[in-house]
């Protein structure tokens, strides 16, 4: 194995690892506050400068400015710390993939609601789901506290995990970091309302193509998954067949799918947002009801999924020769 091949590789694996064992420490400024606050003065200097008839046009800076942005600063601080020293460039890569992936975060999200179920503490749990999920849970009981924990995880699987993990193995850090931008920009003005219709139509859309490849390989990955765990994986990938193309999202609704097959439950269903309800498709069949232990079910596919997805990037990169992004 050569030297380029060896460090990538063990960049990505460090970096999957680093964010298992500490995640976010909110202590660490983190990139995603950044980019933030740029889409926000972005924003706010579009709205200034552009007449609203020329909002749809002014949208496509958004994702060009943000996320080009992103992967060139992402660069040049690189290449600047390898001019030090090579391994002060490669400690800093680490870091920054650590950064676009969730996979401690998100699981420690679904236990903390795991744990006040167990409790009984129906506030608490869904004090704990509503910073999570962008529905209103002061009504839910504990069937729907579950059905959201599970789906938002699920979910999640992509954006969190899947996506960044697959840019940084074919772009390294920059293609992750403007991956994250993507994805900021979606969760903040890629809404399909009368303030976002025109300015935030390029960011969603982009958000869109770049997880339609992840959202798809999560699926697969899900049902492999669910057989390493002796879950129903035939179930799962009869249940994407059927159902995934159902989601309003054009890829949320394939890991939502699989999850759903593999553990024999039903998701979607009527959720409120702002007062107003609104009715996601069904996935999956309710085989049982939906309980407790169904959140660490869900978090035990997404550590498999995870794990399962770095062991096969390491593979691919041994097999490309270490090529791909050093």
């Amino acid at each position: 194995m050569g030297g380029a091949e060896l460090t990538a590789i063990v960049i990505l694996a460090a970096a999957f690892i680093l964010d298992l064992l500490i995640g976010d420490p909110r202590w660490i400024p983190h990139p995603v506050i950044g980019m933030g606050k740029a889409i926000k003065k972005l924003e706010a200097w579009i709205r200034r400068s552009f007449q609203p008839g020329n909002l749809k046009r002014a949208g496509v800076l958004l994702p060009v400015l943000v996320a080009g942005g992103s992967l060139v600063i992402t660069w040049a601080l690189l290449k600047l710390l390898s001019l030090i020293h090579p391994w002060l460039a490669w400690a800093a890569e680490v870091v920054l993939i650590a950064t676009t992936i969730a996979v401690k975060g998100l699981k420690d999200a679904g236990l903390e609601v795991y744990r006040h179920l167990k409790k009984g503490d129906l506030p608490a749990a869904r004090n704990s789901l509503g910073m999570i999920v962008g529905r209103e849970t002061s009504h839910l009981d504990e069937p729907e506290i579950v059905r959201g924990t599970v789906e938002t995880v699920a979910e999640n699987i992509v954006d969190a995990v899947i996506s960044p993990l697959l840019y940084a193995l074919i772009g390294g850090a920059p293609l992750a970091m403007a991956y994250r931008a993507v994805n900021t920009l979606d969760s903040m003005v890629g809404y399909k309302n009368e303030k976002y219709i025109h300015l935030g139509w390029a960011s969603a859309r982009l958000d869109d193509i770049a997880n339609w490849i992840p959202a798809r390989l999560t699926a697969l990955l899900l049902k492999l998954s669910a057989l390493i765990l002796r879950m129903d994986y035939q179930r799962a990938f009869r249940m994407v067949r059927r159902d995934a193309r159902k989601h309003p999202s054009p890829n949320s609704g394939f890991p939502e799918s699989a999850v759903a097959g593999a553990l024999g439950i039903r998701l979607g269903g009527m959720n409120v947002y702002h007062g107003v309800s609104s009715f996601r498709a069904y996935m999956g069949d309710a085989t049982r009801p939906m309980e407790a232990r169904d959140i660490r079910l869900t978090n035990r596919l997404l550590l498999t999924v995870s794990v399962l997805f770095v062991v096969l990037a390491l593979l691919v990169v041994w097999g490309a020769g270490g090529t791909l992004w050093t």
